[in-house]
């Protein structure tokens, strides 16, 4: 059984236009942000590739496979181009 977990979710620039909102809150049975961001593809209708973005749980940059945890805060960052 797969424990579900409570957690608030941010996107930023392209991710936010594609998900359609810049925060949401989810209950999920994702144990990784690579899960969880495999979730959101297809319930969001994301396209960006997971290989190109950065994540941070609770405001510091991790891994896509580090171990979420119930109440984490994930954001989601995708490549931006400055000039």
């Amino acid at each position: 059984m797969t424990a579900s977990r409570q957690l608030h979710i941010k996107f930023f620039a392209a991710l936010r236009e594609q998900a359609g909102v810049s925060e949401l809150d989810v209950t999920t049975g994702a144990r990784t942000p690579a899960e969880l961001y495999a979730e959101l593809t297809a319930t969001r209708g994301l396209t960006l590739p997971a290989s190109l973005l950065r994540v941070a749980i609770n405001d510091r940059y991790a891994a896509m496979d580090a171990a979420l945890q119930p109440g984490d805060r994930v954001v989601f960052i995708p490549p931006v181009a400055g000039g």
